[in-house]
């Protein structure tokens, strides 16, 4: 009791750093979602400031209304609120668990509706155009094709690209090991260009030999060490400017046209699901209404009474 006590009383900003040193020595989170949960935490607990709220115990669902309000003010895309929400809602779940807390104080927050946005895509002849845009000449474009291909082919988030070492790809069956969220892992195919790419990258006589610290890393930087997620935007920045495609991207846009153009070709929505690593169906859906308002397009073109 007397532990449980004091933890009670210990401030919020307390309370969160203890809860993210417990996610990520438990739970496996990765360095991007402990970076959003401790940048989402910290929002609120500066909104309690403001309100004199020091206490996890203080925090009531009246409280947690108001700073939805004021999320919803400042006009924030729908899912930057959802994910504030989520880091709120596992916080106070994990103090519940506990026993610093009696109840849930964000049962039943709901962010309000509002227009959901689908995900931003490249047509097929555009990620063409972009794949083919690096400078295969170069090593350094030998290196991004084939960084281009592999997340094109098999849907990789950007963080799973750079976390790929040689051991995980088995070029002899055409699959590759990815470590997803939460440390789950999943085989995905790779295509024959996406294997093709790669082997031109490893056979590169001009590759960059790896740092110790960038250990088994398949995909290395100028200076032998593993690449960052902020290069993979670099990397898809400059090759859609040299593809001169005009529509924005980022390393995310190919997972969407790698699910989308799926789909769009008759992949069933349980295989696209289970070749991008979502552990919910739900997740999965947005892209049937991407593919939909594409069917509807081409039906509108293509149906005499359509219109």
């Amino acid at each position: 009791m007397g532990r449980a006590n004091n933890l009670a009383l210990e401030s919020i900003e307390s309370a969160v750093e203890r809860y993210l040193r417990e996610l990520a020595a438990g739970h496996g989170a990765s360095p991007h979602t402990l970076r959003a949960y401790r940048s989402d935490l910290r929002e609120l607990t500066q909104f309690l400031g403001k309100h004199e709220i020091a206490e996890a115990s203080a925090v009531s669902p009246r409280v947690l209304r108001a700073y939805l309000m004021e999320l919803d003010e400042r006009a924030l895309a729908r899912s930057s609120v959802q994910r504030k929400l989520s880091a709120v809602r596992s916080f106070f779940q994990a103090l519940v668990e506990q026993g610093l807390i009696p109840a849930h104080p964000a049962t039943g927050l709901r962010q309000g509706r509002g227009s959901r946005s689908l995900p931003g895509h490249l047509s097929t002849e555009e990620v063409g155009q972009l794949l083919q845009a690096p400078d295969a000449s170069t090593a350094a474009g030998r290196r991004d094709r084939a960084i281009l291909e592999v997340m094109y082919s098999a849907g990789t988030r950007a963080a799973e690209t750079v976390g790929m070492n040689h051991a995980d790809v088995d070029a002899s069956r055409g699959i590759v090991l990815l470590r997803g969220k939460g440390r789950k892992q999943r085989l995905a195919p790779l295509g024959k260009y996406a294997l093709g790419s790669l082997r031109d990258y490893l056979g590169d006589p001009q590759r960059p030999r790896p740092t110790l610290r960038a250990g088994d890393a398949l995909f290395l930087g100028l200076k032998g060490t593993r690449l960052t997620t902020r290069s993979l935007q670099r990397i898809v920045a400059a090759a859609l400017l040299r593809a001169g495609v005009r529509r924005q991207a980022t390393p995310h846009t190919l997972r969407h046209c790698f699910a989308t153009h799926l789909l769009d070709a008759g992949a069933d929505l349980r295989t696209v699901q289970e070749l991008l690593g979502h552990a919910h169906l739900a997740t999965t859906q947005i892209y049937t209404h991407v593919s939909i308002e594409n069917l509807r397009r081409i039906y509108e073109r293509a149906h005499p009474r359509a219109s």
